[in-house]
């Protein structure tokens, strides 16, 4: 029987994969790490350990369906049935469009997209035997909005959200427990710039705002455990939705004039660099990138989904507050008025009212004018 729950996350050896199984160990999470370089899985799983979870490691790449399948059974073989997947990997390609070559598009498409739907194969797999778990697709801002120069990731990324959406109309015909859910990022500072494969001028670099990639990381824990559709991670990333969606033409020429140049830098890239396209970069790159400097820690608008639930309430309380207050402000008028009115109404010893004692004293003073 099983002691802590059981975690398989895809892409975890560096970024935002491996941030992920931080979030996850400290909550001593049984974890089954994938991607393809052993030695900094490894490096992910010590870590895993030292923050009080459990791991094992699984090189492999999602591209390939086998080896996806093979790490899952193995997964649930040594710690049990699932209860998380999160997918995560993923590899990209800076470049103008014409200027990719054909099999290099079809790579990105492979990991990115397909890694994707043989990672959500495996997991339902193994969760429909107990009609139970949750699958968290670590989406993009760019699956909804594309950017120029990352034509096949944004196209993989509008794929995974189309293909998320008719598996999750699958589940809920089938009555099914297990529930789909897809994480929106926003720019996360990760070793992605550093080994990309590009055909730019200048090296990489992501659009501000950018994140650390513990932010998304907790907003990956966070969506795990809570039913959420989807979900927008930093104000940017919700603003880019929002704003193609009411806005699209007025977007495309922004991002005409700004995102060419702004998503590389002024440094040249070395002609004999290497990427990660078609095998993994050796050296020790672990969660974060080359953009410490620049990178938040924190989100507010993640802060204030993660605890929505506690904001509304406490602005119904406020909202009730005010009302009431409101009201008796009303009734205090209401009920002076009334004090003075009755007080106009009283008679005295003769039979007359303060009105009527005013309304002669007036009388009077006209008939002294006229005279």
């Amino acid at each position: 029987m099983k002691d802590s729950e059981v975690v398989v996350i895809t892409g975890a050896s560096a970024g935002v994969g491996r941030a992920a199984a931080r979030e996850f160990g400290k909550r001593g999470a049984s974890i089954g790490l994938i991607a393809r370089d052993r030695s900094r899985l490894e490096k992910t799983r010590d870590e895993v350990e030292s923050a009080g979870g459990r791991a094992l490691v699984f090189p492999a790449d999602v591209a390939e369906s086998a080896q996806v399948f093979q790490a899952a059974d193995q997964v649930v073989e040594t710690f049990g049935p699932i209860d998380i997947w999160i997918n995560n990997a993923m590899t990209t390609l800076f470049s103008p469009f014409t200027d990719i070559r054909p099999e290099d598009y079809r790579r990105v498409t492979e990991v990115t997209y397909l890694g994707m739907v043989y990672g959500t194969m495996a997991a339902l797999k193994h969760m429909k035997r107990q009609d139970r778990g949750t699958i968290v697709q670590v989406g993009s801002a760019l699956s909804y909005r594309a950017f120029p120069l990352q034509a096949p990731y944004c196209g993989a990324k509008f794929a995974i959200r189309g293909f998320t959406d008719s598996i999750r109309s699958e589940l809920l015909h089938d009555k099914s427990r297990i529930h789909i859910t897809m994480v929106q990022l926003p720019a996360v500072n990760t070793p992605q710039f550093i080994w990309c494969k590009a055909n730019l001028a200048g090296n990489p670099r992501p659009l501000a705002p950018i994140y650390q990639p513990e932010v998304a990381a907790r907003a990956i824990y966070w969506a795990a455990h809570h039913r959420r559709r989807e979900m927008d991670v930093g104000i940017s990333s919700s603003a880019v939705i929002w704003l193609n969606k009411f806005f699209p033409h007025l977007l495309d020429r922004y991002l005409a004039a700004s995102a060419c140049e702004g998503q590389q830098t002024d440094d040249p890239i070395a002609v004999d660099q290497p990427d990660n396209l078609y095998r993994s970069v050796p050296g020790d790159y672990a969660a974060h990138g080359e953009f410490d400097q620049q990178a938040h820690g924190g989100s507010i608008q993640l802060w204030m989904t993660m605890h929505r639930k506690w904001l509304l309430l406490g602005g119904g309380l406020l909202a009730g507050i005010l009302i009431g207050a409101g009201r008796l402000s009303k009734n205090g008028h209401a009920d002076s008025g009334a004090e003075k009115s009755e007080s106009l109404r009283e008679e005295d010893a003769d039979g007359f009212t303060i009105r009527d004692k005013r309304a002669f004293a007036e009388e009077q003073e006209v008939e002294k004018i006229r005279n």
